[in-house]
């Protein structure tokens, strides 16, 4: 029974995964545990807890699987400095301290960290892109399919498709870097004023209030796609190879000025430029999709790295593409790379078969976080002197919960295990009623804290998707966008039809308005009761008190903040917001019976420019 931990970690989005005779048992990134979001330093808290989990001691593990190849990597970034020399030496000053002290001597940190682990516990190292395609195949639930991973780059690999039948993987093409989609996609986010390796999501959220007039000037001055999606992006607009930013002065004469300023006002420039960049990258990588389908023969795709996060092309994909199924792993970034290189472990290191039907439940729908006991949240409660109902059980707590919603309440859901991905799939939730035209705005600005075009995901009952969306298929993990069904749209009126921009924002577009984008979709979440039985009855509540299959689903955190993992963090997250109601488990709070707090406002400042 072999017992395989990985990790990554020391770039972006530390975690840990812990595997078991080939089972996923648990994983979770460090961000949850030390509240520094995208934390990247070694995951000893995440690692303290899947062991925990796994009721298992650092002495029990037989493989540390680490999700990449240190001296490749650093192999590429040395190249990279001294093809631009003398320009690369900020870059070499920047990075070499880090590198001399943790990044290059893995082992030796993961032996510091890990002081029980045994001598002949074997530390192996994957390549990052193969971390990437085995978290997205090996937990799927195909027998064999055709993988695509896209990111911003591994060790030198950027984008690489294969194909895999069993247990066995086999990357058929690659490109590398400087040429990333998740680098140009990374230098429209840092040109529009957000942060990279966060505020990607942001940029695809915005596109739709935009126009895509860039989408030429993208095509002719920065990347050169070929009909296979092979791409080569000109480098003389760039400036990540060797510098510290993602552009240059060249790319701001090509867009008429310089970056947004953080935090400044948005500007029809950014919506543009974000409608055109998503709409380039939405097209390259459906023409990757056919040509791989050509290529392998495969009726069905499996998709990782942080591009696969981009959930609006997955829709375009799923739709447009020649593919049957598309599953796409939940943490599909870098900290599901760690659940990759444990499994990388298993298959290719130790050489164990794959079964196909174990593998459908592998990913226990990514509820692989902690889960709490009653008596811990009770004694939390009780030390904070909150006041709380305690009902007979979850499924009431469901119930209840639905009825506040049904009541325009806005409730924090904290039920089950934490969620692994950067995702809120129901377990660590804000919940709201979509068919409120306000509720985005108010969960936006006074829950949330954050920019107010942002759009809510809805979730949807399984047995109900088609009523809502032109969608038919599972979309348990929320990365698919889908069209709204033109059955509940609402017609604009000539007036709405002119407004143009963040204008678009208030008007009703559906019958569920509330979490329908300005371009009339939605990105969905399909509920089904062998995943996470409570959400799904709380839904189905919600739907014979309203008629309703819907409900709004927001991750449990404010703006620059981790999805909350613990009681004591969703209790205080729950006293500084707007929200109304908090369940905890079988435990009901309502704000209004609550006593003020001591806590001022000062927490906020920390997250203003993120």
């Amino acid at each position: 029974m072999p017992r395989i931990l990985g990790i990554s970690c020391f770039y972006h989005d530390a975690a840990a995964s812990l595997v078991v005779d080939g089972q996923i048992v648990a994983a979770a990134q460090e961000e949850r545990f030390t509240r520094k979001k995208h934390d990247p330093r070694f995951p000893i808290s995440a690692i303290e807890y899947v062991l925990r989990e796994g009721r298992i001691a650092q002495s029990d593990l037989d493989f540390v699987a680490f999700y990449d190849k240190p001296f490749i990597k650093l192999e590429r970034i040395l190249e990279s400095i001294l093809h631009a020399s003398p320009r690369g030496y900020r870059l070499w000053l920047a990075a070499m301290p880090s590198w001399l002290d943790h990044k290059l001597l893995v082992a030796r940190s993961i032996r510091r960290n890990l002081t029980g682990l045994r001598k002949d516990a074997r530390i192996i190292f994957a390549e990052h892109h193969e971390s990437h395609a085995a978290a997205a195949f090996y937990p799927s639930p195909f027998e064999s399919a055709a993988f695509l991973t896209l990111d911003g780059v591994g060790e030198w690999t950027t984008t690489s498709w294969g194909e895999a039948v069993g247990n066995h993987l086999q990357i058929r093409q690659e490109i590398r870097f400087p040429h990333s989609l998740g680098m140009l996609y990374s230098a429209f986010t840092y040109y529009a004023g957000f942060k990279v390796n966060s505020g990607e999501y942001k940029l695809m959220g915005l596109a739709p209030y935009g126009e895509p007039r860039f989408v030429d000037t993208i095509r002719d001055h920065l990347i050169d796609v070929k009909d296979d999606g092979s791409f080569r992006l000109n480098m003389d607009y760039f400036d990540y190879a060797a510098g510290l930013r993602m552009t240059n002065a060249k790319f701001n004469e090509l867009f008429d000025g310089p970056p947004r300023k953080p935090e400044s006002p948005l500007t029809q420039r950014e919506m543009d430029l974000a409608r055109s960049v998503q709409l380039v990258t939405e097209e390259c990588i459906l023409k990757l999709g056919r040509h791989i389908h050509a290529s392998t023969g495969m009726e069905n795709l499996c998709l990782s790295g942080g591009v696969a996060l981009n959930c609006v092309a997955n829709g375009r994909l799923l739709r447009e593409g020649p593919f049957k199924e598309i599953w796409v792993q939940p943490a599909a970034g870098d900290a599901g790379s760690s659940l990759g290189a444990a499994l990388v472990a298993w298959h290719r290191v130790l050489g164990m078969s794959r079964d196909p039907v174990r593998a459908r439940s592998m990913q226990k729908g990514s509820y692989l976080g902690p889960r709490f006991s009653r008596n811990e949240i009770k004694n939390v409660l009780d030390s904070r002197k909150a006041k709380y109902t305690s009902l007979p059980d979850t499924f009431a707590a469901a119930r209840a919960a639905a009825a506040y919603i049904a009541a325009g309440r806005v409730v924090g859901w904290f039920v089950g295990r934490m969620e692994f991905g950067p995702r809120a799939l129901g377990a660590r939730s804000i919940l709201g009623d979509p068919r409120n035209e306000q509720m985005q705005s108010v969960m936006n600005l006074k829950i949330k804290f954050r920019e107010s075009f942002r759009p809510f995901a809805p979730s949807v009952l399984r047995e109900d998707v088609s009523q809502y969306f032109d969608h038919e298929k599972d979309s348990d993990y929320m990365l698919m966008v889908a069209p709204v069904k033109q059955s509940i749209r609402t017609e604009m009126t000539p007036n709405e039809k002119a407004l143009f921009g963040i204008e678009k924002l208030n008007v009703k577009r559906s019958e569920i308005p509330a979490v329908t984008h300005v371009d009339y979709s939605a990105r969905i979440q399909t509920v089904s009761p062998e995943n996470h039985p409570e959400y799904h009855a709380l839904i189905a509540e919600f739907k014979r008190l309203t008629g309703c299959s819907v409900v709004i689903n927001t991750s449990f955190n404010v703006r620059g903040e981790p999805i909350v993992m613990s009681p004591e963090q969703a209790y205080t997250c729950f006293m500084r917001t707007g929200m109304d109601v908090l369940v905890l488990e079988n435990f009901l709070l309502r704000k209004e019976e609550q006593d003020a707090t001591n806590d001022d406002s000062a927490w906020q400042k920390e997250f203003e420019l993120d």
